[in-house]
């Protein structure tokens, strides 16, 4: 029996959304720095890890979550809705405490999330200035980013949906250091990432607000990573992107697939246009191609053991186990 269907999003098959950067930029901006003020709170209350990946959110059927955050022997959760267009905080002894999403200020977001934490005995402290962001505003004086519209953000979190699920298939194919498929709130943008298992040189940093030493934590070891990111000022369209740290000689020219992929120097990376997978007659696997190609690229260019980190197993579950 369906219960409910909210008016942002319809029942039955769920495809790749149009997502015109244009028309959601400033919804973007803002959901960007919102985003930023619940990571820094899973940032500060959670064990750091190597490569920073006790910071991302992850996707969930309804938007992205923190996932379980400690807080001595109970946990609580925060969510993004964009089904119903809310921010939920839970706690492990049932409390509970929801927020809203509508327009309003990333100064108003910040001071009622740190009211429902404060109203749920989750005290916390961050650092109110945004990562990875040039003139970043402190949280608490932006009255400038206050823009939301619900259709949007359903719509951006529906393209998500899609590009995690894909990214897992093509995690699955590793048998080596990887990550999993998650978002990074500092970069906006869903990542996975595949190592080698060498060590990497010193990343050079210069990320904006960002510490140097974090970025060179989170390039110690040669790299292939690859994901989705929604368009910003520098590149004003959505693109899937793949890119090797060190790059090796060669990557930039390397022959990858699709034909509509290239590499973009400005951002030393290979990017694929969003729309070119959205429009294809099989989605999944022109972008199956797309990844694989540039990690071979990457792998074979920088002589990774191949044969060691390739996961050559069954790739389809058995009917029965």
């Amino acid at each position: 029996m369906l219960l409910s269907t909210s008016a942002s999003v319809q029942p039955g098959k769920q495809s790749w959304p149009a997502l015109p950067f244009d028309k959601w930029k400033e919804t973007c901006a803002t959901l960007h720095l919102w985003s930023q003020v619940v990571g820094k709170v899973r940032l500060v209350r959670t064990p750091w890890l190597n490569h920073s990946w006790h910071v991302p959110f992850y996707l969930t059927s309804r938007g992205l979550t923190t996932s379980p955050i400690p807080d001595g022997e109970r946990t609580f959760e925060v969510e993004f809705d964009f089904i119903d267009h809310l921010l939920r905080i839970s706690t492990s002894d049932g409390l509970a405490k929801a927020i809203g999403l509508q327009p309003m200020s990333v100064a108003r977001f910040y001071r009622e999330f740190f009211a429902c934490l404060a109203a749920l005995g989750l005290d916390t402290r961050i650092h109110l200035v945004p990562n990875e962001i040039d003139g970043a505003i402190p949280f608490d004086q932006d009255e400038r980013h206050a823009s939301y519209d619900a259709p949007a953000a359903n719509r951006f979190w529906l393209a998500l949906l899609q590009a995690d699920r894909v990214m897992k298939q093509f995690r699955a194919r590793f048998l080596g250091k990887c990550s999993p498929v998650h978002f990074f709130w500092g970069s906006f943008d869903l990542a996975v990432s595949r190592f080698s298992g060498a060590p990497a040189p010193a990343h050079p940093g210069g990320v904006p607000n960002c510490p140097d030493w974090v970025t060179r934590d989170a390039y110690s070891h040669e790299v292939y990573s690859c994901g989705f990111w929604p368009g910003g000022d520098a590149l004003p369209t959505p693109v899937f992107y793949a890119y090797a740290y060190p790059e090796p000689e060669g990557f930039k020219t390397a022959p990858v697939r699709p034909g509509m992929a290239s590499y973009a120097s400005a951002f030393g990376e290979f990017t694929l246009p969003y729309d070119a997978v959205r429009t294809a007659a099989q989605p999944d696997t022109v972008l199956l191609d797309f990844f694989q190609s540039t990690y071979e690229a990457a792998a074979g260019l920088g002589h990774w053991r191949r044969e060691e980190l390739e996961y050559r197993g069954p790739q389809a579950k058995p009917a029965a186990l």
